[in-house]
């Protein structure tokens, strides 16, 4: 199957957003310390309410990294494919 350029650049952004996206979702949900992601005390326990949202972020950032390498993937394939076009023409195209 071949993605055009822009589903490739699409696919690309997406993932690289998403990255970002959980990346600081994760740091934003470690460094509550006082809110509902540890229990209360000098050393706080992770709650479930962290658990789960670890877990969130984590396949997120999974799904989002699986995403981009894709869309980076087809870039990489269509530049393949329009170079020997290119070359063939004469040049400019």
């Amino acid at each position: 199957m071949r993605l055009s350029r822009r589903a490739s650049w699409f696919l690309t952004a997406f993932g690289v957003w998403s990255i970002w996206i959980w990346v600081t979702f994760f740091k934003n949900l470690w460094a509550d310390h006082e809110g509902l992601a540890f229990t209360h005390g000098d050393h706080g326990k992770p709650t479930a309410y962290f658990w789960i949202h670890a877990l969130l972020a984590l396949s997120s950032l999974v799904l989002g990294v699986v995403v981009g390498s894709l869309g980076v993937r087809s870039l990489r394939a269509t530049r393949k494919i329009t170079k020997p076009v290119e070359a063939a023409a004469g040049g400019d195209l």
